[in-house]
């Protein structure tokens, strides 16, 4: 079946402010399109609140604020902002973690949009199995329907062996079993659902599990973050989207011998750094992906 991404695996088209992805719904159907119509959100991702080293980001107390302003400046308020995990810098103590958090929070409330929605990243979650985190967010995995389409947050990154587990498994299998096989899915997570590059933690030990519970629907999308850059990724007909960061960059899969963040750049400011725009057009077999920076330049 075409799966609504060009035959190339990707058609990338000249977009204002960005890049502009075509990007799998998979052919939307359209009876249900017809009554969902069209909506678009903004993710938002690691942005690593509690950071301090300013080689590696000078503005590391004011880039979340910037970030939180851009998305207050769009022309068109989006349906809905969900962040992708990560959104404080891991410490081993659990007070300064749920300052970071509280804090956190603060700054998000900051957003013009009414709704909403985290997901924890192991910076937030892996020491005390997303304790704190569950104290100031809820649920570290759930569901939600917005106009036709089923949201799917899914938790890897609780468990410190950075693995879904069991549990939560059968938790999304039996979500899966209610749905009408042509239903849209948007997973949202942190983590890849591939091995993207397991020598940096770049993967998700039982994400077979999940891929093979989500292969059998044909309109399937994942975004997630983790990895602090623009990547793009197809496994079978599952269209997978990484976001870039908001603290700092980091480099190209095993471009490097060693995984480090990205040094910043006073020529050019804010570079690597950025958030998305997902836009659903019921009309079209694809979501728009439009990657927007923090700072225009």
């Amino acid at each position: 079946m075409d799966n609504g991404i060009d035959r190339r695996d990707f058609l990338k088209l000249a977009g204002l402010g960005g890049v502009v992805f075509a990007s799998a719904l998979s052919g939307w159907p359209g009876s249900a399109g017809a009554a969902a119509g069209e909506f678009h959100f903004v993710q938002l991702s690691d942005t690593h609140w509690g950071f301090g080293d300013p080689k590696i980001n000078p503005d590391f107390a004011g880039t979340l604020k910037k970030a939180v302003a851009a998305v207050n400046a769009l022309d068109q308020q989006p349906d809905f902002v969900v962040f992708t995990g990560d959104l404080t810098h891991t410490t081993d103590d659990p007070k300064l973690r749920r300052t970071r958090l509280d804090e956190f929070r603060d700054i998000a409330a900051g957003l013009k949009v009414k709704t909403v929605r985290f997901l924890p990243g192991e910076h937030d979650a892996a020491l005390d199995q997303g304790e704190a985190y569950q104290q100031f967010f809820g649920q570290t995995h759930y569901t939600f329907d917005h106009k036709g389409v089923h949201f799917i947050a899914l938790d890897n990154v609780s468990d410190p062996q950075a693995m879904v587990g069991d549990a939560q498994i059968a938790w999304l299998k039996s979500d899966l079993k209610q749905l009408k096989p042509e239903t849209p899915i948007v997973v949202l997570t942190h983590r890849p659902l591939f091995d993207l590059y397991p020598q940096w933690d770049w993967a998700t030990r039982d994400s077979a599990a999940v891929i093979d519970a989500l292969q059998p629907f044909p309109h399937v999308t994942v975004f997630y973050g983790h990895i602090h850059q623009e990547h793009h990724q197809m496994t079978g007909n599952i269209a997978h989207h990484a976001a870039k960061g908001l603290m700092f960059p980091l480099p190209a899969p095993g471009s490097v011998p060693k995984k480090a963040p990205i040094a910043w750049d006073p020529a050019a400011p804010y570079k690597g750094l950025g958030f998305r725009d997902i836009d659903a057009d019921v009309g079209k077999p694809a979501f728009k992906l439009d990657e927007l920076p923090v700072v225009k330049a």
